[in-house]
């Protein structure tokens, strides 16, 4: 305790009498301003650090931005490109369903084989029209010219595909869109085109039976003329003999050749034969008609699946794979650009906030100028404070001198020990030494 600087300043200012206010003031003040010059120093550094953190930080941010816009420039034409990928191989997937569902719907009710059946049955209609049609042309309206018959005779026969989209449209079409409501008109049609075949046939059968019957008719009137023939001429042994034959016998030939033309005629003029040739010629253009609207659409429907969707359906897959194989890689390479941009984000997001980080510089310089200035306010205050101490001792050291001594004291730069600054007389407080106004200021 002896040894305290205070402490003997204090003791020797009990021997001289002085009050101890001025050096209690002093020490408050230098106490204040080690302080203070502590937090300063500290505030310093802290601003130090700060200035060195916004440095990395503003590198830091430079490096990793740049690097960031280099992914998000290359990410950003990747997505372009992945995107018109996506978009296409999405057309090719839509296209795909949609051909999906066109063949499904475009399923026949017969098969291939019952198509091709009613198509050889139309065809087959269609020439017997045909062959009727060139009849009609060539005999009943007297054109003998064969290539203007056969024309005629074909636009006739083209009745059958006139009739075709009437049967489609009024038909089978309403019957395949809705089978319920429509039923019963289809199978009305139906039973009655059935009545008609079978009526046609019917009256077919009939006149070819006359036709039969007359032919025989005929061929038992000409077994009946060549025995005439023989029995009314002798056999002549040298084949040399040019009797005519007797007249009697020639009268009943010629009776029976009248018979056989009666027969022709009679068969030719047959009302039988008449609705033959009628009903034959209209049953061959409604079959021909209701046959080839049954195949055609089935052809038409098998030619779409097999030769138009089949085909269009592996083009399509063969441009998906090559899609693949291109959006892949691209995807791939989107997804890394992706991850380093998220990363860098990341990376910037938790870099200090140069913001912040200036505000907080802004809010250490305030307090270092602040609290430099109460510094200077407590050099200040603890200077005043040794003067004053300074003073007290020197006015009790005059009061207690001679007159030769005070002489000897006005001697310059020859102070008493006892009148001495105290501040140049103990040791400074802590080890620190009184800084100046300019250190305060950090200059």
């Amino acid at each position: 305790m002896s040894d305290d600087p205070d402490f003997q300043h204090g003791y020797q200012s009990g021997v001289d009498g002085v009050q101890p206010d001025h050096y209690e003031s002093y020490l408050s003040s230098r106490v204040s301003q080690d302080w203070l010059a502590e937090r300063i120093d500290a505030k310093q550094q802290a601003i130090q650090r700060i200035e060195q953190a916004i440095l990395e930080t503003t590198a830091h941010r430079k490096t990793a931005y740049d690097t960031l816009q280099q992914h998000l420039l290359k990410g950003s034409v990747l997505g372009r490109q992945v995107s018109r990928l996506e978009a296409d191989r999405a057309g090719i997937d839509q296209e795909q369903a949609a051909l999906v569902e066109r063949r499904e719907r475009a399923a026949p009710e017969y098969s291939l084989l019952a198509g091709l059946l009613f198509l050889v049955a139309g065809i087959s209609f269609l020439l017997g029209d045909l062959v009727i049609s060139h009849e009609i042309v060539a005999y009943a309206l007297h054109i003998r010219d064969n290539t203007e018959a056969w024309t005629f005779a074909v636009g006739l026969a083209m009745v059958s595909i006139l009739l075709k989209p009437a049967y489609d449209r009024l038909i089978e079409q309403p019957f395949q869109r809705d089978p319920g409501r429509y039923r019963t008109k289809y199978e009305y049609f139906k039973l009655a085109l059935a009545l008609f075949a079978v009526l046609t046939l019917a009256v077919l059968g009939w006149f070819r039976y006359e036709a039969y019957r007359t032919d025989q008719l005929k061929a038992a009137i000409n077994k009946s003329i060549r025995q005439l023939q023989v029995s009314a001429q002798p056999p002549d042994l040298t084949g040399t003999s040019l009797e005519p034959l007797n007249p009697a016998v020639f009268t009943q030939i010629e009776k029976q050749l009248r018979e056989s033309d009666t027969l022709n005629l009679a068969l030719v003029n047959s009302p039988w034969a008449l609705l033959s040739f009628v009903l034959s010629g209209i049953l061959f253009a409604l079959a021909g008609a209701v046959c080839l609207g049954i195949a055609l659409p089935v052809l038409v429907a098998y030619w779409f699946r097999w030769l138009q969707a089949d085909v269009r359906r592996g083009t399509l897959r063969r441009r998906l794979k090559r899609l693949n194989r291109n959006l892949v890689p691209a995807e791939q390479e989107l997804t890394e650009h992706l991850t380093c941009t998220h990363v860098l984000e990341n990376f910037l997001t938790l870099l200090p906030n140069l913001a912040e980080l200036r505000q907080e510089k802004l809010g250490l310089q305030q307090e270092v100028e602040q609290w430099t200035k109460e510094a200077k306010l407590a050099q200040t205050d603890s200077r005043i404070a040794a003067y004053n101490d300074g003073y007290a001792k020197g006015i009790v050291t005059r009061e207690n001198m001679t007159d030769e001594e005070y002489r000897q004291s006005r001697t310059p730069h020859q102070l008493p020990a006892k009148t001495s600054n105290p501040a140049e007389q103990y040791p400074p407080l802590n080890g620190y030494a009184t800084p100046s106004v300019n250190s305060l200021n950090g200059k």
